[in-house]
């Protein structure tokens, strides 16, 4: 990889009033310059900031595979989640900032290292770099799928600009009460943005496409966390999906919640599901008759799927 090509980073679109100088990438809309050191609700600047490479192998079957997913892991968050289990990067900001250059060399590294994918995890406040080095990344050889993993707190207008980019969407859809969502992730809008922003990503991708070993090419896979004493919230999330998005939409519901951060001082959420409420859970999505896609089982580690972040950007 030493001859890499790169190209010059244009951090904007003409065509919208998206742009790192009046940045408005997500429902947020600071318009802070972070081209000038500014930083918004996300705390992102306008380097790339990552905290762990890895062939991840605890993502749905249709993305792990065999050989693990390539995730790149990137620092901050545009959600401030009481209870998010990855919140020493996305709130606390661990990590190491590297160049639009390096994060296409990582691209073709992790193709290199056998990836099914390249797995974008938390990418929103960094589109414009990321977009840079598909394009850098893609003239060297890359022609993995480019898995969008993301909080699902989105603009249309920014998923707009991933036309093209992007192969996969692996949005979160968290709630469908927006009171919850204020009370637990800091803002008062998730459902409206959330939903609107998945509609246009199932419209751009369209129907699911997977190879011949069940390894997903193209598509859309919606993801839900089930929260303790919120069973009616995700009740209400797997009906609209069926209503609005069509019985057919491929959707993996998480049971792998555990109290950490913040939510261990919250006496709603500090404590793991009951066998009682995944049960409810479970056989309400089959009364649904919602088929495509996974129902995570009830463990006793859910510890284990989260990653040990190196916060330097070193491969694991």
């Amino acid at each position: 990889m030493n001859n890499i090509n790169v190209g010059v980073a244009v951090f904007g679109d003409p065509k919208t009033n998206l742009n790192l100088n009046k940045c408005n990438l997500c429902p947020h809309k600071c318009n802070v310059n972070r081209e000038n050191g500014k930083i918004g609700r996300c705390k992102a600047s306008d380097k790339v900031k990552i905290a762990l490479v890895s062939l991840h192998k605890f993502e749905e079957p249709c993305i792990s595979g065999k050989n693990g997913s390539g995730t790149i892991f990137f620092a901050n968050c545009n959600l401030k989640c009481k209870f998010c289990q990855n919140y020493k990067i996305s709130q606390l900001g661990n990590g190491k900032e590297i160049t639009i250059e390096e994060l296409a060399k990582i691209f073709i590294t992790q193709q290199k290292n056998g990836a099914h994918n390249i797995n974008l995890v938390t990418p929103t406040m960094y589109v414009y770099q990321i977009i840079q080095a598909i394009k850098i990344a893609r003239k060297n050889g890359l022609n993995l799928p480019i898995i969008y993993n993301t909080n699902g707190y989105e603009n249309i207008e920014t998923i707009d600009l991933l036309k093209g980019y992007i192969d996969v969407y692996l949005p979160d859809f968290k709630y469908f009460n927006n009171e919850i969502s204020k009370k637990y992730s800091g803002v008062d809008n998730y459902f409206e943005y959330a939903s609107n922003a998945i509609k246009k990503m199932k419209e751009q991708v369209g129907k699911n496409i997977f190879d011949e070993n069940g390894m997903i090419q193209k598509g859309l896979i919606i993801r839900h966390l089930i929260l303790p004493n919120y069973i009616q919230n995700t009740k209400n999330l797997l009906k609209y999906i069926k209503e609005k998005m069509g019985q057919d939409t491929y959707i993996s519901v998480m049971a792998q919640y555990f109290p950490t951060y913040l939510a261990k001082e919250d006496n709603k959420i500090n404590r793991k599901l009951t066998k009682k409420e995944y049960k409810q859970v479970e056989d309400y999505l089959y009364c649904l008759g919602l088929n495509n896609g996974y129902l995570q089982e009830l463990g006793e580690h859910e510890e284990e799927y989260v990653p040990d972040f190196a916060f330097d950007g070193r491969p694991q």
